[in-house]
């Protein structure tokens, strides 16, 4: 399994294709339309987000934006089998909101199918077979249908080049179901669990991957009810990815590219790097950290590690988008991860809560 494609439903989806292109880089690579809805699909590195917006009220993309702001409604997986995914998922008790379709495209034989999940996402499990293209010899690509993404070729000089992972935000309680239909459904194993409290709010996180470990979904819960994961359930109203995280090579200077195109990024105080530079284990030079500390960059490493000879620290680098819509509900991380570095970082976590606690001050909903 591995991500396949995430679907944005949103107002006017050229205004968001120029977003992404003008501020991350991304490119157009792909355009559809039906008599409802307008789709179009930017990519970046194996990055495949598609934008649709509504244009009939009888568009499901209207109807979507009925019930929740602007957002992920679809985060789509792609599978070795789909028939045998639905009906694992079915026998688990999923509901099943498209049946498998079938479509040979461009050398490309396509089936999917989509289940709900929590409030209003979606999945859609995809299954990909690439066949030699009988004419040319080539390998075909799929094309652009507002179910399924297409896979068209982007240079690799992309400054974001995969999907670190993404975070889904439950309500209170729901954790361990959450857990459980992940589990059940999707058979994604437990891995990390994160208990963040601060003097003014708490959190609750359990990671949750895929088994062949290409996917990574932490899942959070508010742990009081003015926590930012509540706030985001409100806003929200209801359940949903409250950000995703995309893997960069080079986050000084994808950063410093960000920053020059606009993009509005969390603030972190310049005390962290003095305070980062008192924990055991700092490895970074001095230019190094003054490039990281300049972008504003969060920092964490497993100091265990990092004390063994001759093995450098596994390093996180992450910062964090102000949410990207009128509300505060979505928002990107931009991470690199170096010296093969897994999981998360607890230090990051806490810093990235408390940067949020700073915004929720700033907008009146955190005392």
């Amino acid at each position: 399994m591995k991500i396949d494609s995430v679907h944005f439903y949103v107002e006017n989806a050229k205004t968001w294709r120029d977003w992404f292109v003008h501020h991350l880089g991304f490119q157009t690579v792909a355009r559809t339309s039906s008599f409802h809805t307008c789709t179009e699909v930017v990519k970046s590195g194996s990055v495949c987000f598609l934008l649709s917006s509504p244009l009939l009220p009888t568009s499901p993309v209207a109807e979507f934006l009925r019930q929740y702001p602007p957002g992920v409604a679809d985060v789509a997986f792609a599978v070795e089998d789909v028939e045998a995914a639905i009906a694992h998922a079915k026998m688990h008790g999923a509901t099943v909101l498209q049946p498998i379709l079938e479509q040979n495209v461009g050398g490309t034989s396509l089936k999917w199918s989509k289940i709900a999940a929590w409030g209003g996402l979606t999945h859609t499990l995809i299954e990909r077979e690439v066949k030699k293209d009988a004419e040319s010899g080539r390998r075909g690509d799929a094309e652009n249908s507002v179910t399924v993404s297409p896979r068209p070729r982007v240079p690799a000089s992309s400054l974001i080049t995969a999907i670190d992972h993404i975070v889904l935000n439950v309500e209170i309680g729901d954790l361990e179901r959450a857990v459980a239909w992940y589990e059940n459904i999707l058979d994604f194993q437990p891995q990390q669990v994160f208990k963040i409290k601060t003097d003014r709010s708490a959190l609750h996180s359990q990671v949750m991957v895929s088994r062949n470990g290409n996917v990574q979904l932490p899942i959070n819960e508010p742990a009081t009810r003015n926590s930012q994961i509540q706030e985001f359930l409100d806003v929200n109203r209801g359940p949903g990815i409250q950000h995703i995280a995309l893997r960069t090579t080079n986050i000084v200077s994808a950063i410093a590219k960000f920053r020059a195109s606009g993009l509005s990024l969390l603030s972190v105080p310049q005390s962290y790097y003095t305070q980062l530079k008192k924990r055991p284990g700092f490895t970074l030079s001095d230019l190094e950290i003054e490039a990281i500390a300049q972008q504003e960059i969060l920092v964490d490493w497993q100091e265990y590690t990092s004390l063994e000879e001759g093995n450098p620290a596994p390093l996180l680098l992450q910062i964090f988008t102000q949410p990207i819509f009128e509300q505060p509900t979505f928002f990107f991380e931009f991470i690199e991860r170096r010296f093969q570095a897994q999981g998360f970082g607890e230090g990051n976590f806490r810093a990235l809560f408390e940067a949020i606690e700073s915004e929720q001050i700033k907008r009146g909903t955190l005392q």
